[in-house]
């Protein structure tokens, strides 16, 4: 990368270890993909966090040939925990866009996890809730047997990923047992 991040807070009082944690972490980016061209690190918490902290808010975009790649929304109670969760997913990004312009991208990943968020039974939709923080569509005829009908809010699933018409949808879904 060729300029030092752009890091902005706003209701977090950062540490000059946790600023040093943050263009580290930026750094280490660069050996997923070498030719990132800027990156912008906005680290928030709500007004109302008072003494305990968290959650706390991270959001990275990284600029790259072609691509705004972005991580938002990632919560965690611990800072130390939302800037790892963060940046993980910042790797993560990276990785699967590398792969993408070197035409290796993998063609049979390991299905992502979630729980169900909401459902509208009535209307035979719900949506999803990621590890990431993201919320994904699904509809009841994308959900394996034992079917729509058979899931719960807080249930446990694997889904694929796709692009629907008005943004990210899941696809394939099916509950299992298991951690997130």
């Amino acid at each position: 990368m060729l300029l030092p991040p752009e890091i902005r807070t706003r209701g977090v009082p950062l540490t000059e270890a946790d600023e040093e944690d943050i263009r580290r972490r930026v750094a280490q980016l660069d050996r997923y993909y070498d030719r990132i061209m800027s990156c912008r690190v906005a680290l928030d918490a709500p007004a109302a966090h008072h003494q305990r902290g968290g959650p706390y808010t991270l959001r990275i975009e990284l600029r790259v040939p072609g691509a705004v790649l972005v991580v938002d929304r990632t919560q965690e109670e611990e800072l130390k925990h939302a800037i790892q969760a963060g940046f993980d997913a910042a790797r993560r990004r990276l990785e699967d866009y590398a792969r993408r312009q070197r035409g290796t991208e993998k063609v049979h990943e390991e299905r992502a996890t979630a729980q169900v968020a909401r459902l509208f039974p009535h209307e035979g939709y719900g949506f999803l809730a990621t590890p990431d923080g993201r919320e994904i569509y699904f509809h009841e005829n994308s959900v394996l047997p034992p079917g729509f009908k058979h899931l719960r809010e807080g249930m446990k699933v694997r889904f694929t990923e796709g692009l629907g018409q008005e943004g990210p949808q899941a696809s394939t879904v099916d509950a299992f047992e298991g951690a997130l």
